[in-house]
Formats: C-alpha cells, sequence, structure tokens
C-alpha cells in the first residue's frame, strides 16, 4: 500500500476494537466508507451499533480494505489473531488514519519510557503561552481523530506510546522525540529490541527537513540512527547545558531529575521552534502536575505525600528515589516482565522503608536490595492504613512516595483508578 493513493473513500474497513480509539476511527471514517466493527468483548460495543456487528464467523467471510486495530490488542494473543496475520497487510492506525488525511499538517511527536505525558503537556504549555494554534492529543487528551477545525497553521503534540505506534505504516511526525528508554511492555513486545523499534519508526520515517530529539548519551538510540542513516537532523539533548535555565525554576514539581530532564526537552524544542526560552520558564513556574504523576497531594513542614501512581516499572521510580530523602515507598500490583531496579548504592539510604503490596509483591521483594527494610501486605488498603503509624511517629521530615513500579490490573481498573484510591484513603488517615 501507497499512502499517496489511499483517500478512505468507498472502501470496506473493518474497526477492531471499539475503546476510545475504535469509536474515534469509526466516526471518522463511517461517512465514507462501510465499517463494521469486532471487539473481543462485545459487551464494549453499545447496542446502538447492532447492525455494525461482526460475530467471528462472519468476520472470516469478508473481505477487507483496511483492519483499523486498537493499540491496546496484541494481534499475537486476541480472539482473531490468525486471521489478521494473514491480512497483516491490510493493517494500519488511528495515526496512519490522521497522516493521510493530514499530510502536511505540522506534528510533534513524543515518546518515550517515562515523562511522555508531562513532557507534552508542558510543551503544550508553551506554546500556549506563544499563541500557537496547538492541540493535544493521542496518550493524553481526546483522541487524534476527534479533532476539528485543523488548519494549515495547527500544531499537533502528539503523545504516542509503543503500542500506537507498533502497528503503524504511514504516520510521520516534523518533530520526533524520544525522551528515554527502558525495558518496558515487553508482555507485549517480547524483547527490548522489539519495543525500541516501535518507538524508533517515529525518526526512522522522517526526511531532511525533520528533526529528531534524544538523549545525547543515548547509546542504543545513537547506535541505531549510525545503523539506519537516518535522514533528519538529530538534535542530541546535553543537560548541562541548560543549568542556568533551570535554575530559574521555582516550580516544585521540577526538584526531581526525571522532570529537569523532560524541562531540557521543552528548552531545546522551543529554540528549534524560535520560540523565547523564557516563555519556557514562565510556563514551567506556572505548571500544574497531571494527576497521579508525582503528584504533590500533600505538603508540610514535617510531611509530603507524593501520588506517583502512574509508575507502572523501576525505572519510571528511580528518579523520585534519588531526589528525596527519609521516603517511605509503597509499592506493588504486577510486576512487569524483565524488570529490575537499578539504583545506585549511594541512593539505598534515601528510603527509610519500603511497603510492598499486591500480587507480585515476592517478585518486587526480591528485586530490592537487602539494605532496604520492608514491609508486605495484600492490598494497598492495609499498607495505607499502615501509614497511620508512622506519619505521626516523630518529628523528623519524611516523604510518602506511593510510586508503584508496576502496572494496576491486579486490584485496579488502571493508574487513574489506583492514584485516585490512594488519595482518598491517605486523606482520611490525614484527618485524624
Amino acid at each position: 500500500m501507497n499512502d499517496k493513493n489511499i483517500n478512505f473513500k468507498n472502501n470496506k474497513i473493518l474497526i477492531y476494537g471499539f475503546g476510545k480509539s475504535g469509536k474515534s476511527c469509526f466516526n471518522f471514517l463511517k461517512k465514507n466508507n462501510n465499517c463494521l466493527i469486532f471487539d473481543d468483548n462485545k459487551k464494549n460495543i453499545p447496542t446502538r451499533f447492532r447492525t455494525k456487528i461482526l460475530n467471528k464467523k462472519d468476520l472470516l467471510n469478508n473481505n477487507f480494505d483496511f483492519i483499523v486495530v486498537s493499540p491496546g490488542i496484541d494481534i499475537k494473543k486476541c480472539k482473531i489473531a490468525n486471521y489478521i496475520n494473514k491480512n497483516i497487510s491490510k493493517v494500519i492506525t488511528e495515526l496512519d488514519i490522521f497522516e493521510i488525511k493530514y499530510p502536511k499538517v505540522n506534528k510533534i511527536t513524543i515518546t518515550g519510557t517515562n515523562g511522555k505525558s508531562t513532557t507534552s503537556k508542558l510543551l503544550y504549555d508553551v506554546l500556549k503561552i506563544n499563541k500557537l494554534d496547538v492541540r493535544l492529543t493521542g496518550n493524553i487528551g481526546y483522541p487524534i481523530l476527534m479533532e476539528k477545525k485543523i488548519k494549515k497553521n495547527t500544531i499537533f503534540i502528539i503523545e504516542a506510546s509503543s503500542y500506537q505506534l507498533d502497528y503503524s505504516k504511514f504516520f510521520k511526525s516534523k518533530y520526533s522525540i524520544i525522551l528515554n528508554l527502558n525495558p518496558d511492555h515487553l508482555e507485549r513486545h517480547r524483547t527490548f529490541n522489539n519495543y525500541v523499534n516501535a518507538k524508533f519508526k517515529i525518526i526512522k520515517s522522517q526526511n531532511k527537513k525533520d528533526y529528531a530529539f534524544i538523549e545525547n548519551k543515548n547509546n542504543f538510540l545513537n547506535r541505531m540512527i549510525k545503523k539506519n542513516r537516518i535522514k533528519s537532523k538529530i538534535i542530541r539533548i546535553n543537560y548541562l547545558h541548560y543549568k542556568n535555565y533551570l535554575k530559574q525554576i521555582e516550580n516544585i514539581y521540577f526538584n526531581n531529575y526525571s522532570n529537569q530532564k523532560n524541562l531540557c526537552f521543552v528548552l531545546n524544542i522551543a529554540k528549534i521552534l524560535k520560540l523565547n526560552l523564557q516563555t519556557v520558564i514562565d510556563a514551567a513556574n506556572k505548571f500544574k502536575c497531571l494527576n497521579y504523576r508525582q503528584q504533590i497531594i500533600h505538603r508540610s513542614k514535617k510531611l509530603l505525600i507524593i501520588n506517583d501512581s502512574k509508575s507502572t516499572s523501576f525505572s519510571s521510580t528511580v528518579p523520585l528515589l534519588e531526589s528525596y530523602k527519609n521516603i517511605y515507598w509503597i509499592l506493588g500490583g504486577l510486576a512487569k516482565k524483565g524488570d529490575k531496579l537499578k539504583l545506585k548504592k549511594k541512593y539505598f539510604s534515601n528510603i527509610i522503608k519500603a511497603y510492598i503490596y499486591g500480587k507480585d509483591r515476592k517478585f518486587l521483594i526480591k528485586s530490592l536490595p537487602r539494605q532496604i527494610s520492608y514491609k508486605s501486605s495484600l492490598t494497598l488498603k492495609k499498607i495505607i492504613e499502615t501509614l497511620n503509624n508512622f506519619i505521626k511517629e516523630d518529628n523528623k521530615k519524611k516523604v510518602v512516595l506511593f510510586s508503584p513500579s508496576a502496572a494496576s490490573f491486579d486490584q485496579f481498573k488502571n493508574f487513574e483508578e489506583r492514584g485516585k484510591f490512594f488519595n482518598k484513603n491517605i486523606k482520611f488517615i490525614l484527618k485524624q
């Protein structure tokens, strides 16, 4: 398939998966195409779409021009895995549809293992301050195909996960950012190389007029760039070059290393876009943290409580363990395949105690250095109930860090539900 020959008119299209992404694709394509729906769980499809729903038998008897697969579906483990793999050349994504429909729109695509949402939102705030027509889409904000009134000067900031990029065939981005890389989602991608290759697509598809942003010392990406003879301009972020700017930041949210690194990326992107860098500083100082992403929910002279429910791997928690002292660390859930705690020995003393809960607590306990003491429990609720004992134990300044370093699905639907549960219960403890 060549994207220049596709116009999405009079095609027969299968929408596989009917979550937010699938619904937006269906609504975008249904006017000019015959769109049918399949979902591994029919309960996900509202009854008003009954005439468009296929069962597995009917699906196999249809010949589709395109198959739009939602990012959350693992095509190797789904109910129609054989059918999908036989028709893999027809598989496309919502990002592909957007690219074909709006090939000339400026896109800034942000991916990486950690920090995507924060970086995307901060950059969005910066462009808003500069009075540009900017949209925040992808994993954050609305699905990209729901955006309306798109103009030539509209800029799209797209937070893209490895899942969204993995199946994409045509998607391109003028500005592509890979913030960092650590093993993640290996239960889906199987190997770290597969995971990286999914994200690397946003650089590999670029041309000479495009820009790619990576960490200066990311040897893995540097080797891939050399091996693939990348055409775009490679901007390597050296964090040391931004020390003077970081000194101007008064927002406590940027006291930790991970968000400082995210800010350095935004400063460099703003520089390429020829924006006043002072507007980046202004945006950072006004920045309000996103819910459950290093969210400070209580702050006093003696106690700081951080809700980082978004943390689903050790790599996302390490910067916080390096940035604070006297930490009571709460972690637990479903551990990620191949995950390891890579914390330098000098930071072990930052952790007073670890409180571990959930299905994979035995794995998490084994992952901790012996120098770190711990207590374990089956549920997050029981862990929170024990906090009352030590929060008021002494007058020593302490940090309660809820950074699970594991997926939420053993006890919660998603990290948002887990984060909301923590906030509600910890606030009850504080009132006592």
